[in-house]
């Protein structure tokens, strides 16, 4: 039997009749969730979907997204998350990489699929759609002999009869699609082993329990959020849905559904944080909050600190590893030390996470000096690091090095209480005159001038300097500085060659479909980025 599916036979076993999720107005306990469950994979095995089969899911934030997690886990299939944010051609291919069966759906994607089902390859191996809410008036296929039906119809009718098929834990659960900087999507497999082992290693490490209400304010198909469905539901404790981020929306329901903990990127987190009606929500109820998916910068952290009033935990990870790499909790005898300094400690990346065998490895492969000072790649292995890429053994063999060890791509030091602290992608650092210059930390100064929202440093090709130090910035509402301002503000902190040399100030940074800053659109823009 699915290890995943076990997850859930012991909610509903020990928790029947506690609150399971809330979305909305639409609220389910352990019994009716895992009842829900059953009747989503019943029709998805009286369709002909069975183990190892594809099922994707393009959706936003809801309870039928949880259950879709659970129902493929029971029919032995595998649930490929798609991002909201890619456009009709890009879902095309990735539906035609995965090789999906059925797609689940809500019908405000009801265009995007149509246009993606125009390519030919999307229905190659594609034979039905199940939308997750009510039916599209007419049908999206258009004549291509897929079936259509509705969810909602079946969700609350009738005694659910479903018997879990038998999986074992180095079966492939879930496909994540990431495409990099080539744009050929890269299906990562997380098998039920990586999954359930995540799981329980969250549980002991952030002291989960039946208590907790957990907020799913990241997106459910990305890893940022997904890996606390499996955590969360294995204690018996709550779900609070939030179908799509917007920082009001998310404070508010903190305060009204009293959330515990969450997590989220630190872009959402600074748009929470400087939220003009901050003060009048009670955020009392939470007793930790996690950031992940990309560097933060100091000042935010203490942002968040004071806003939230509970412990903040920084998290590092990849979707190549379930994902948790390193969470910045604090030993006992870090606890010990005054607020201030204890908050440097929580704004680093942080100590391995209980799975994660981690080295640093200068460009020689040999081990950094724990000094916090020299830099080298992380590399990790262990139960939660992913086999490899869907149907890519060239990439599989890329990712991996002689000993099993993934390499990150991320440059960080380590100093001697064996924390690690990311200074940089090795895509994004940037190399002046020969000089290394790590974006990070020139980000992490500008965000300290009391103009700036968001800031983004990257590197543009340079005649003289090899490249040069760009800095992408969005600022506050009703604030205004100029590229002189900042240029100075940068000189105070940084030499010479690491402050930057244009700015470009824009209405927002662009991102990824979970909600992180990403640069290369920025390179891209500039039409002599790298790639």
């Amino acid at each position: 039997m699915s290890a995943i599916w076990q997850i859930l036979e012991r909610a509903e076993r020990l928790h029947p009749d506690r609150a399971a999720t809330l979305e909305g107005r639409d609220a389910a306990d352990y019994r009716r969730f895992g009842a829900r469950i059953r009747r989503m994979a019943a029709f998805l095995r009286s369709r002909g979907v069975g183990p190892g089969e594809r099922v994707a899911i393009l959706e936003w934030n809801t309870a039928a997204f949880l259950e879709a997690y659970f129902a493929a886990a029971g029919l032995g299939a595998i649930l490929v998350p798609l991002n909201v944010r890619l456009a009709p051609p890009e879902q095309a291919r990735v539906l035609a990489h995965c090789g999906a069966r059925w797609l689940l759906a809500s019908s405000g994607f009801a265009d995007t699929i149509g246009r993606a089902l125009e390519e030919s390859e999307t229905t190659a191996t594609l034979r039905g759609i199940l939308w997750l809410d009510a039916r599209p008036q007419e049908p999206v296929s258009r004549g291509l002999g897929l079936e259509e039906h509705a969810y909602a119809a079946l969700r609350d009718a009738g005694e659910p009869a479903f018997e879990p098929a038998r999986v074992s834990a180095s079966d492939v659960a879930h496909l994540y699609y990431t495409s990099g900087t080539t744009g050929r999507p890269k299906g990562v497999m997380l098998t039920h082993g990586n999954v359930t082992t995540h799981a329980l290693a969250a549980v002991a490490e952030l002291r989960i329990d039946s208590t907790d209400t957990w907020g799913h304010f990241a997106p459910l198909f990305h890893l940022a959020d997904a890996w606390a469905t499996f955590a969360f539901t294995w204690v018996g404790a709550r779900h609070v849905l939030l179908p799509r981020f917007e920082p009001a929306d998310a404070l508010r329901t903190i305060s009204a559904e009293r959330v515990t903990i969450t997590n989220l990127v630190p872009a959402m987190l600074n748009l929470m944080v400087r939220h003009p009606r901050l003060g009048e929500y009670d955020l009392s109820s939470m007793r930790a909050i996690l950031s992940g998916g990309a560097p933060i910068a100091p000042q935010v952290v203490r942002a968040v600190s004071a806003a939230f009033g509970c412990e903040y935990v920084q998290t590092y990870g990849m979707t190549e590893t379930s994902p948790f790499l390193t969470l910045s909790l604090l030993s006992p005898k870090l606890r010990a030390l005054p607020p201030d300094e204890q908050l440097a400690w929580r704004a680093k990346t942080g100590r391995p996470f209980l799975t994660v065998e981690l080295e640093v490895r200068a460009e020689d492969g040999s081990l950094v000096s724990p000094d916090g000072a020299t830099a080298g790649e992380i590399c990790v292995r262990g139960p939660t690091v992913m086999p490899g890429y869907w149907n890519d053994a060239e990439a599989t063999r890329a990712a991996f090095d002689a000993r099993g060890f993934l390499r990150t791509g991320d440059l960080a030091v380590l100093d001697a209480e064996g924390y690690v602290n990311i200074v940089d992608r090795k895509k994004d650092m940037i190399i002046s005159g020969g000089e290394k210059v790590y974006s990070t930390e020139i980000e992490h100064v500008l965000y300290r001038h009391a103009a700036v929202l968001e800031a983004a440093v990257y590197g543009l090709p340079d005649e003289k300097w090899g490249e040069r130090v760009c800095a992408a910035v969005v600022l506050r509402s009703g604030a205004s500085a100029g590229a002189a301002e900042l240029e100075a503000h940068c000189r105070t902190e940084l030499a010479g060659f690491k402050v930057p040399r244009e700015f470009r100030f824009l209405d927002a940074l662009p991102r990824t479909g979970s909600g992180k800053i990403t640069k290369q659109p920025l390179r891209e823009r500039d039409g002599r980025g790298r790639t």
